[in-house]
């Protein structure tokens, strides 16, 4: 299991469009690969937050959120050891 840190703010450049959300999806799965432990960090609207972590459940074995403000924030974990 590798940890792969995604930047949402590097996925959709100076401004997120809603009706870009597939493409920014399609590029997170991408990113994370198949059973990771993903980070999601980055400026981002909440919107593109929570569609990417749900995308992500199932494919991923761990999800966290870290920003400067929290800290690390696990919103899932799957990982049986």
């Amino acid at each position: 299991m590798d940890k792969v840190i995604i930047d949402l703010k590097g996925i959709f450049g100076e401004t997120a469009k809603i009706v870009q959300l597939p493409e920014y999806i399609e590029n997170a799965l991408t990113l994370a690969g198949e059973g990771n432990e993903v980070i999601l960090t980055g400026q981002a609207p909440v919107w593109l937050y929570l569609a990417v972590a749900h995308a992500l459940h199932g494919k991923a074995v761990k999800l966290t959120y870290l920003s400067p403000v929290t800290g690390e924030v696990n919103i899932f974990d799957h990982n049986p050891f």
